[in-house]
């Protein structure tokens, strides 16, 4: 099992995202004893939960003076934590919908994504549009707490009635299996311990399932072919010491060598390998593999390496170096769904940039072909996408790209759209199906 387990929160407005993170690490033993004592000063200065020595545990997370104020989430809080099983990098994501863009963040790496939900409200549209994202980037696990169960006496029939809606709509929208889990983020039920409040749930804690999860790593790097995106050509710079001067032998290692960058995106390479370079077509045998300064044998996402090639290859930032005989035919158009970030909408004829791996290619809006109704579910037509919408649009490219299907290959199926003139991100969006050039 990895060491390292990513995983984000999301829901709506009060549904105890930051208190739920509060309790987790708490509860886990993850809080310094200096950051409790100033967590429950505040707390008793609130005068919060009516009682002597009550934390509010949301005040863990909500590290911005302006989250504290309001009692809202604004930015992606990351936090730190491990246990005996594994270590953890949380994402607490905001739940209002003006930071939806957020949460996207938040979730574009995590291996798992908690959604929240107040079993009192039920199933919200933002709770929809969480559940949607989680869809559109493939998030291989969804975990949906049912929270403040203690509010409403650790009814089960209430806690069944909304884990039903949770299984008609991830079915609806096509994600697999949702884990659903009665909690109480503030009584702390099932949240590192499993509760006695709840006899009737047979299930994990929300930490213990965290626990025993698989990563993305451990679901798709033997699966998936090398990609390894070239960031930088490396060759030597400056002049060697008069010491090594003298050895001609490394006098010329230094001259000559030459090696490709990057941090590999999917799948393993080993010395001896066929490689295929992408733009130019061109096989080769990886000579050689440095990490750092240290010269390994093999590697596998997601590490950062330098690659040396047998054969003289011209390749820049932006080339793909891939398995021979896996590299994706070169496209200069394709289909893709959409989340919308920025503020500006974005239309047919849109002229930006799309931003894939290492390369930023100029591009045209050909197309929008709907945007997601979260109430229905069904693609309904728009002439534009506006902040916070997920859309279906057609991109026309000035050059070729190595793009894959999303669904068939995770990284190499996302992209981010940029203003060409200030450099803002307008959209992230993942590749549906497309045309070779």
């Amino acid at each position: 099992m990895s060491s390292l387990f990513r995983f984000a929160t999301a829901g709506s407005v009060d549904d105890g995202k930051s208190t739920l993170v509060g309790r987790l690490l708490h509860d886990s033993k993850a809080i310094l004893a200096d950051q409790l004592e100033s967590v429950a000063r505040t707390s008793a200065e609130r005068g919060f939960g009516g009682e002597p020595g009550a934390i509010d545990f949301a005040l863990l997370t909500d590290g911005l003076r302006a989250e504290r104020e309001q009692g809202i989430t604004i930015d992606v809080a990351y936090r730190y934590f491990s246990t005996g099983r594994r270590s953890f990098i949380l994402a607490d994501c905001p739940g209002h919908v003006q930071y939806t863009r957020n949460m996207v963040t938040g979730s574009a790496t995590a291996d798992a994504v908690v959604v929240l939900v107040d079993v009192r409200n039920g199933v919200l549209e933002q709770t929809r549009r969480h559940l949607a994202v989680v869809q559109l980037l493939r998030v291989p696990h969804v975990i949906v707490a049912v929270n403040k169960i203690d509010l409403i006496g650790y009814d089960r029939a209430a806690f069944e009635s909304v884990a039903a809606d949770v299984a008609t709509l991830a079915r609806d929208l096509g994600l697999p299996d949702a884990h659903v889990i009665p909690v109480s983020a503030l009584a702390g039920d099932n949240v590192v311990e499993r509760s006695t409040n709840t006899p009737w749930y047979r299930g994990p804690s929300l930490l213990e399932l965290l626990e025993e999860l698989s990563t993305i790593d451990e679901l798709e790097t033997d699966l998936e072919a090398l990609r390894l995106p070239v960031q930088l050509v490396v060759r030597p710079q400056g002049a060697l010491s008069p010491e090594l001067a003298a050895d001609d032998a490394t006098a010329d290692g230094f001259r000559d060598y030459r090696a490709f960058a990057g941090r590999i995106e999917s799948g393993t390479v080993r010395v001896g390998d066929r490689v295929e370079v992408f733009p130019s077509g061109i096989t080769t045998t990886v000579a050689g593999i440095d990490c750092g300064p240290v010269a390994v044998d093999e590697a596998s996402a997601p590490l950062s390496v330098s690659l040396r090639l047998a054969d003289p290859v011209d390749a820049a930032r932006g080339a793909v170096i891939a398995a021979a005989g896996s590299v994706p035919k070169p496209r200069r158009e394709f289909d893709a769904d959409v989340f919308q970030l920025d503020g500006r909408p974005l239309t047919t004829g849109s002229r930006v940039l799309v931003k894939h791996g290492t390369s930023t290619v100029q591009a045209l809006v050909t197309d929008i072909r709907g945007r997601l109704d979260l109430d229905t579910l069904e693609t309904a037509p728009t002439a534009a996408l506006e902040t916070n919408d997920i859309g279906l649009v057609r991109l026309k490219l000035a050059a070729d790209l190595a793009v894959e299907p999303y669904a068939a290959h995770r990284r190499a199926g996302a992209f981010l759209v940029i203003h060409p003139h200030d450099g803002a991100t307008l959209a992230a969006g993942i590749v549906t199906e497309g045309d070779s050039a």
